[in-house]
């Protein structure tokens, strides 16, 4: 086996072993769990700069292992997929600094970090995928280890909403099967392509492709949380929050959201999904998502909840530039599944702090939270104009180019979706920063919720990964044009990757 194919299974390999050996030890043995979770993070970020540069460069990387004749579990780290992977192990290094920080004392720390760990590795399975099949199996993994993750805590109100989550993806993964088998059987194979196989058909199978694709993208939307599919998600906040921050920024629902990419450009092809008519469609779900999460979240009080409605419309942001036909769209649509994960995992390492520091977990609880914890006030400050669209950050990167998207493929009420939404998501994060900024703090809270000020706020485990975070959230809008970042990335990815399209 030669190195171009050891380093996919190796990046695999980086988070799957140490969460093996992490479910055997014992709960006292807290510094071997940490080293293993930290070697893990660091080991797989190494791998992945490796890919980076080497696929770059115009390297190949893959492996591939025959199941059944004609069925191929398969791997390769190609451009699109290196924009998930890099995300992932960036992001999952600070989740795993926040989760030791975060549940320091707290029971069951090697079952939490064991399934923690193959969370992470069934999404780099899904995003080096070479194929439907290998996409299908390692998207029900992250159901199943995820599922453990949700109700970590045992309680009811954790069991309920993990139960929720698990009937909904679980029947997401069904129909993802149906559609897999029914296109297999059709074609003879599900390999992703630039440019898609499923044209190779034929107009007479139109009628069957187009279910297929309701299908398929019904099953990744499940994840990626489209209207009305979307339910799951707010309940799955019972979640601890490095776990909400997991499911909203790293894993879950960017599987979902990189799923309708690989669908739409790899499997369909874009230019036969226009063809079809496939893309309208999913335009307009996506804003009825985008329109009908931000609305939502105007009326949760609960601070992760309002968090988890916005994360249902600011992921169909990544469906609707897909569905915008044309490069620019389609930059701003793979962009902004970078952007979004580092601010909302900005926004839940945040929430978690004021919740562990403060007690709080509610919107009408954070009066004068910002002169308590300035440094975590801040960095959700960055986050909240970040989805705003605000200027200096990683949102206002993703809107301008989905605008230009709309405009380009001549679909202008788009640009309406995105200024409503834009106008909402102000209106349900500005209240929070203004009560955390200027509202006094109330004359009843207890002393021992008053932390020291300054970098002492709260645990340093806690503290550092959302103050890095929304860095990164300024530094993606402040260095946009640099060779090395999102947005670049995204511009080389549509002029590799996808046939008929030149990046501008």
């Amino acid at each position: 086996m030669t190195a171009n194919e050891l380093l996919p299974l190796a990046v695999l390999a980086s988070s799957l072993l140490p969460g093996l050996v992490i479910f055997a030890l014992p709960e006292s043995w807290i510094g071997v769990r940490t080293t293993l979770n930290l070697f893990g993070a660091v080991a797989k970020l190494g791998l992945v700069f490796l890919l980076l540069a080497g696929v770059h460069a115009g390297g190949s990387y893959g492996v591939r292992f025959e199941v059944l004749p004609g069925l191929d579990l398969a791997l390769k780290a190609d451009a699109l997929g290196l924009l998930f992977i890099t995300l992932s192990a960036i992001l999952w290094l600070f989740t795993t600094l926040y989760a030791i920080g975060y549940l320091e004392g707290a029971p069951h720390r090697s079952r939490f970090f064991g399934f923690f760990s193959l969370c992470v590795t069934a999404t780099m399975g899904i995003a080096m995928a070479a194929n439907l099949f290998t996409f299908f199996v390692f998207y029900e993994l992250l159901t199943l280890s995820t599922f453990p993750l949700v109700v970590h805590r045992g309680t009811d109100k954790a069991m309920k909403g993990g139960t929720i989550y698990l009937a909904y993806t679980l029947i997401g993964g069904t129909a993802l099967l149906t559609g897999i088998v029914w296109l297999h059987h059709l074609i003879g194979h599900t390999e992703f392509a630039h440019g898609g196989i499923a044209a190779a058909l034929g107009a007479e199978y139109a009628g069957q492709l187009k279910i297929i694709f309701l299908l398929l993208i019904a099953g990744v939307g499940v994840k990626a949380a489209l209207v009305p599919l979307h339910g799951w998600l707010p309940q799955a906040m019972v979640a601890p929050a490095p776990v909400s921050a997991l499911l909203h920024a790293v894993a879950v629902v960017k599987a979902g959201a990189f799923g309708i990419v690989r669908i739409v450009y790899e499997v369909y092809g874009v230019e036969f999904a226009q063809t079809l008519n496939l893309l309208l469609p999913l335009a307009i779900i996506a804003s009825i998502t985008i329109v009908w999460g931000s609305f939502r979240a105007l009326f949760q009080d609960d601070l992760k909840k309002r968090l988890a409605f916005s994360t249902v419309s600011q992921v169909s942001y990544i469906a609707l530039g897909v569905a915008l036909f044309g490069p620019i769209g389609t930059i701003g649509g793979l962009v902004h599944l970078v952007h979004q994960g580092i601010m909302k995992i900005t926004l839940f390492f945040c929430a978690g702090n004021y919740a562990e520091t403060l007690g709080i977990h509610k919107v009408s609880e954070m009066d004068g939270a910002g002169r308590r914890m300035p440094l975590t006030t801040l960095a959700f400050s960055i986050g909240a104009l970040g989805m705003m669209g605000a200027p200096l950050t990683a949102g206002a990167i993703s809107k301008a180019w989905l605008t230009d998207g709309a405009t380009a493929a001549g679909m202008d009420w788009a640009i309406w979706v995105l200024w409503t939404s834009s106008l909402l998501n102000a209106a349900y994060f500005l209240p929070i920063l203004w009560r955390a900024w200027f509202r006094p703090v109330p004359a009843t809270w207890p002393e021992e919720h008053i932390p020291q000020r300054g970098w002492r706020e709260t645990a340093w485990l806690l503290l550092l990964p959302p103050v890095v975070t929304a860095a990164m959230t300024l530094a993606s809008a402040l260095f946009a044009d640099a060779s090395i970042s999102p947005l670049a990335w995204a511009r080389l990815i549509a002029a590799r990757e996808y046939v008929g399209l030149e990046a501008p």
